[in-house]
C-alpha cells in the first residue's frame, strides 16, 4: 500500500505490505511526526472523519492526503531536556549522539532510574534523526517489514494481569498529557469512534470526562485517586467478546455526550451527574460473558448469591464498590456519610436498571411521569437517571454504521458462545441467541423494532433536542436492517 499525509506542512509518503504488523505501521507514523513514545497520534481523512493506524488503512493519492496531527503530547523535564538534545544533535550533527552517550554512562551509577529514562528516549531520537536524514535527503520511508497477521482486536482474548498492569503503567505515564480542543470535541459526538483508540488512552479520555465537566474540583476528588480509580475498573473488567472495557468506554461515552448536549448538570445537579458517569463506568464490572438467563438456569455461584435476582447487576455492584472500599481508590472519600449513602443509593439504582429484564417496567413508569415531569420530584429525577443509563447501555445503533456494525459483531459472538455452552450443558437454549435460528437483520429488526426504539423515543419526548442526536440514527439503523432483512428472505424464496 501506498499512503499519501501530511504532518503541519510537510507532505509524506509512507509504503506497507497488507500483512505488516498494525504496530510496526504506528512506529512508522510516530517517526514521521517525531513523536515520543508515549504521545497519541490520530489519522484523520480529508473530510476530517478519524481512521485508524495500521495495515487496514486505505492507499490514497497525493491530491486527497490523510492529515497526521499530535492530538495529545506528553512533556515532563525529562522529555524536554531531551528534545533540547535533540535540537542540539540535529544542528550538531550525530557525532553528539555517541558524546551524549557516553555522559549518560558517567552518570549511571549516581542515577540509575533517570538515565534508563534518558536511553530510552534516546532510542527513539535514534530512529527519529534516521527519518529526519531521509527527509532531508528526499528518500521515502521503508517498508515497515513483515510479521504476525493483523489481529482483529474485535475479537475476545484474555488479558494476563501483567497485560493489565502494563496497560495501567502506560495510561498513568501519559496522564498529564493535554488533548486538543478537537478530540475533545469529538469525545461530545455519538459518532465519536471507539475502535480508533488503545486502552491506555481510552483510560485518558475517561480522565478528561471527568475534567471537563469540572466534577473534581466541585467534589474535591483528587486527580491520583480518579486515576487509581480508572485502573482499578480497567483491572476488574474481561476481555468477553461484548461486555468489556471498551463497551464500559462507549456507554460512558454516550452518556457523557448526552450530559453536554441536555446540560444535564443544570437540570438534575452535578452530583447526579457524578452518578451517571461513574454508574457507567462501573455497570458491567467482572462481567463473564454469559447473560442473567444463564446464570440463573446453570445455577451459578452468582445466581445463588443473590437468589436470582439481576445476578450480574447485582455483582457490578459489588465490584464496584469493593474497589471503592480502598481509600486510593475512593473519588468519593472527601463526601459525608449522608452524601456517600445517597451516591451509593444512586449508582446501584442506575446500575440494576441495566438488566433488561426490568426493561418494559422501566420505560411504562417513564412513559406515565414524562407529559408531567416535574424537576422537584425526586422519583421523577431517579427514573430519569434509570432511563438515560439505559439508553446509553444500548445505544450502538445511534452510532455511525463502521462504528457500530462491529459491536454487532461481538454481541453476537458473546451470543453464539453462551447458547454453544447451553447446548453443551443440556440447559434450555436462549432463542435469540442460537446460531442456527437467527440471523444478524432479522436479530436486529427485532431489537431495534421493540425495545431500542420506543425507549430513544420516550427519551426525546422529553428532550426534542436528542432527536438528530441519536433518535433518527437509530430510526434509519431499523430502515437499514429492514431492507436487509427483506433482501434476505427474497433471496431465500428463490427456487433454486
Amino acid at each position: 500500500k501506498t499512503v499519501y499525509f501530511t504532518v503541519g506542512q510537510r507532505q509524506e509518503v509512507a509504503i506497507f505490505e497488507d500483512y505488516t504488523p498494525s504496530e510496526d505501521i504506528k512506529s512508522l507514523f510516530s517517526s514521521a511526526a517525531e513523536a515520543g513514545p508515549h504521545d497519541i497520534l490520530k489519522m484523520y481523512t480529508p473530510e476530517g472523519s478519524l481512521v485508524n493506524i495500521s495495515n487496514r488503512l486505505e492507499s490514497n493519492r497525493p491530491d486527497a492526503p490523510y492529515r497526521l496531527e499530535l492530538v495529545a503530547a506528553h512533556f515532563n523535564q525529562v522529555t524536554i531536556c531531551n528534545w533540547l538534545l535533540l535540537l542540539l544533535l540535529l544542528a550538531n550533527g550525530e557525532i553528539r549522539v555517541s558524546d551524549l552517550e557516553r555522559r549518560m554512562h558517567d552518570l549511571a551509577s549516581l542515577y540509575p532510574q533517570d538515565v534508563q529514562a534518558m536511553r530510552d528516549e534516546l532510542e527513539q531520537h535514534k530512529q527519529i534523526l534516521g527519518n529526519a536524514h531521509a527527509r532531508r535527503t528526499g528518500t521515502t520511508f521503508r517498508h515497515a517489514g513483515m510479521g504476525r497477521p493483523y489481529w482483529n482486536r474485535h475479537k475476545a482474548r484474555r488479558k494476563s494481569e501483567s497485560e493489565k498492569r502494563l496497560v495501567c503503567e502506560k495510561y498513568l505515564y501519559i496522564s498529564t498529557m493535554t488533548l486538543t480542543e478537537e478530540i475533545r470535541r469529538c469525545l461530545r459526538m455519538p459518532t465519536f469512534d471507539n475502535w480508533q483508540w488503545e486502552d491506555e488512552e481510552i483510560l485518558l479520555l475517561l480522565q478528561q470526562m471527568y475534567v471537563d465537566l469540572d466534577l473534581l474540583s466541585k467534589f474535591d476528588i483528587d486527580l491520583d485517586v480518579l486515576r487509581k480509580f480508572l485502573c482499578q475498573v480497567y483491572m476488574n473488567y474481561n476481555e468477553v467478546p461484548f461486555h468489556n472495557f471498551q463497551h464500559c468506554f462507549t456507554v460512558s461515552q454516550m452518556m457523557y455526550g448526552i450530559i453536554w448536549c441536555l446540560d444535564l448538570p443544570d437540570k438534575i445537579g452535578d452530583l447526579e451527574t457524578l452518578i451517571l458517569l461513574t454508574s457507567c463506568i462501573c455497570h458491567d464490572l467482572d462481567h463473564p460473558g454469559f447473560n442473567n438467563i444463564y446464570q440463573i438456569n446453570a445455577r451459578t455461584e452468582l445466581a445463588l448469591r443473590y437468589n436470582d435476582i439481576s445476578p450480574l447487576e447485582n455483582h457490578h455492584c459489588s465490584v464496584a464498590f469493593n474497589i471503592l472500599e480502598d481509600s486510593t481508590a475512593n473519588i468519593f472519600r472527601s463526601f459525608t456519610a449522608d452524601v456517600y449513602k445517597s451516591v451509593r443509593e444512586g449508582i446501584i439504582r442506575c446500575i440494576l436498571a441495566t438488566d433488561m429484564a426490568r426493561h418494559n417496567e422501566i420505560l411504562n413508569q417513564f412513559n406515565q411521569i414524562a407529559p408531567v415531569f416535574d424537576y422537584d420530584n425526586r422519583a421523577h429525577i431517579n427514573l430519569l437517571c434509570m432511563v438515560l443509563i439505559k439508553v446509553s447501555d444500548i445505544s450502538n445503533e445511534a452510532r455511525p454504521m463502521d462504528v457500530a456494525e462491529p459491536w454487532l459483531d461481538c454481541l453476537l459472538q458473546e451470543f453464539f458462545e453462551q447458547s454453544d455452552r447451553e447446548k453443551m450443558e443440556g440447559l434450555p437454549v436462549t432463542p435469540f441467541m442460537d446460531r442456527d435460528k437467527i440471523t444478524k437483520p432479522s436479530s436486529q429488526c427485532s431489537f431495534i423494532g421493540f425495545v431500542l426504539l420506543p425507549l430513544f423515543e420516550a427519551i426525546g419526548r422529553l428532550y426534542p433536542e436528542l432527536d438528530n442526536l441519536i433518535v433518527n440514527p437509530v430510526r434509519e439503523a431499523l430502515d437499514y436492517y429492514r431492507k436487509l432483512n427483506e433482501a434476505s428472505r427474497r433471496n431465500l424464496e428463490q427456487p433454486a
